[in-house]
């Protein structure tokens, strides 16, 4: 059996971008956005993009770390997507702390930020929005117990594209099928832009951070990296050589169960196609989410064997 290594995403901690001595701004339709990055791509500057949907964290901020090690002018975007939420979720709930995020991305020396409103993104209302799908990998994984919320994602992504025009865009890995879909959704668009992935940033005890963090409750917290725990072990059985994943997912979820938390899914996958991962794959990414009381949490690891 071949050896096994840990794929591993860009680690912004690794680049030292150069000095950065720009005053944001703040721009809010399409428009200003063009006017404003047209003399950069006339001077022949590269462009990098982190879209966000704001209550920002270290993790989006090592992001935008890496687009600056990258780029010339960085663009962030804060817009909270109400196509990519169910009709049961928590749109209406999610934080809006755009205060603290602005202040957050200027002390990060961030170029630009694009904050635009429902309207600006959505002209003609939702209901008669043009649609992007990538329909191999929307309604799997995460896309299953979230219908539509892939559709809402690629829609609003493709949108943002058209708008800030970059020449890449950074993505945290830790959405793994999102960064999969958006990967897809430019080679089969011929969109022009490099897709950048960060790699995932984790609190001491290996919880991946997330907007979401802040709804796990005091009790839960101490328990709440299980799921992360679950996909490390997939990770070392298959290491050893195991290839029963069916079993192997089992045996996840219970462990899940066993710390008090609903398992949503745990499914061991091909890295580039995200079906289910075949004994001979040589580039598996091991998936899971999971709920707690009043948080829906996603992880990640993936393989080279």
């Amino acid at each position: 059996m071949g050896s096994l290594c840990i794929i591993a995403a860009i680690p912004a901690r690794f680049y030292a971008p150069g000095k950065r001595c720009s005053t944001m701004q703040v721009l809010h339709h399409t428009q200003s956005v063009r006017e404003a990055l047209k003399a950069h791509r006339v001077g022949g500057r590269r462009i990098g993009f982190v879209p966000t949907m704001g209550n920002l964290h270290r993790a989006h901020i090592e992001l935008v770390k890496i687009a600056q090690s990258r780029c010339d002018v960085v663009v962030v975007s804060i817009f909270v997507n109400p196509l990519q939420f169910g009709l049961h979720e928590d749109w209406d709930k999610y934080p809006r702390t755009y205060a603290a995020d602005t202040a957050k991305l200027r002390d990060a020396n961030c170029d630009y930020l694009f904050y635009p409103d429902e309207q600006e993104i959505y002209p003609n209302g939702m209901a008669e929005q043009t649609r992007v799908v990538v329909p191999a990998m929307t309604d799997t994984l995460c896309g299953a117990s979230r219908p539509g919320h892939f559709e809402g994602v690629t829609t609003v992504v493709s949108k943002l594209f058209n708008i800030v025009q970059p020449d890449e865009a950074v993505f945290g890995i830790k959405d793994f099928q999102q960064l999969a879909l958006i990967r897809r959704m430019v080679e089969d668009l011929c969109i022009p832009i490099e897709i950048v992935a960060g790699e995932i940033f984790r609190e001491a005890d290996g919880l991946a951070l997330s907007s979401r963090n802040s709804f796990i409750t005091a009790e839960e917290r101490p328990r709440a990296a299980q799921l992360n725990q679950s996909l490390n072990w997939i990770g070392e059985q298959i290491g050893a050589g195991q290839r029963d994943f069916a079993a192997l997912e089992a045996a996840a979820r219970q462990q899940i169960e066993a710390a008090g938390f609903r398992p949503d899914y745990v499914s061991v996958c091909n890295s580039r196609t995200l079906q289910p991962a075949a004994d001979d794959d040589s580039d598996i990414t091991v998936l899971g989410a999971m709920y707690t009381s009043a948080a829906r949490l996603i992880d990640n690891i993936s393989l080279s064997l």
